[in-house]
């Protein structure tokens, strides 16, 4: 009856992958299974440890690289929070330079700065470079 504490501990690691989905968790619940089927083999505890050990890592090396590829290819990355907002318009509304300025982004006004050489001032169209922190790093918006 001892396999049915590997059966266990794969079913908690099978818990702990939905809710990281990072595909680490899961290829250790496998070395758990295979440490079951060698606890219900008659093998002894050492020997479960080290095939469960053995399992575990053959996977995360050779099966999560190759669901890793195969998941990106069918689920395109989206950004979210900050990092969506890179390469969106923007309109000035306070004067924006070097050091500071307020641009109107995504219906928020946010704190902006530029890397253009001159100010920018309010009304002009900009495109968000970056954002650092808190701050919009805004450069004109291409003509036309």
């Amino acid at each position: 009856m001892h396999w049915l504490w590997w059966v266990g501990g794969a079913l908690a690691l099978g818990i702990l992958e939905m809710l990281s989905l990072e595909l680490v968790f899961i290829m250790a619940a496998g070395g758990a299974v295979a440490g079951g089927v060698a606890s219900a083999a008659g093998a002894p505890l050492w020997a479960q440890i080290v095939i469960a050990a053995v399992t575990s890592v053959l996977l995360l090396v050779t099966l999560r690289p190759w669901l890793l590829r195969h998941l990106k290819k069918r689920t395109p990355l989206v950004e979210t929070n900050a990092s969506a907002l890179v390469g969106r318009p923007a309109v000035v509304l306070a004067t924006v330079t070097a050091d500071a300025g307020r641009v109107r982004l995504a219906g928020e006004v946010w704190s902006a700065r530029t890397t253009a050489g001159s100010a920018l001032p309010p009304g002009t169209e900009v495109t968000v470079d970056r954002i650092e922190g808190a701050t919009a790093v805004v450069v004109p918006a291409p003509a036309g």
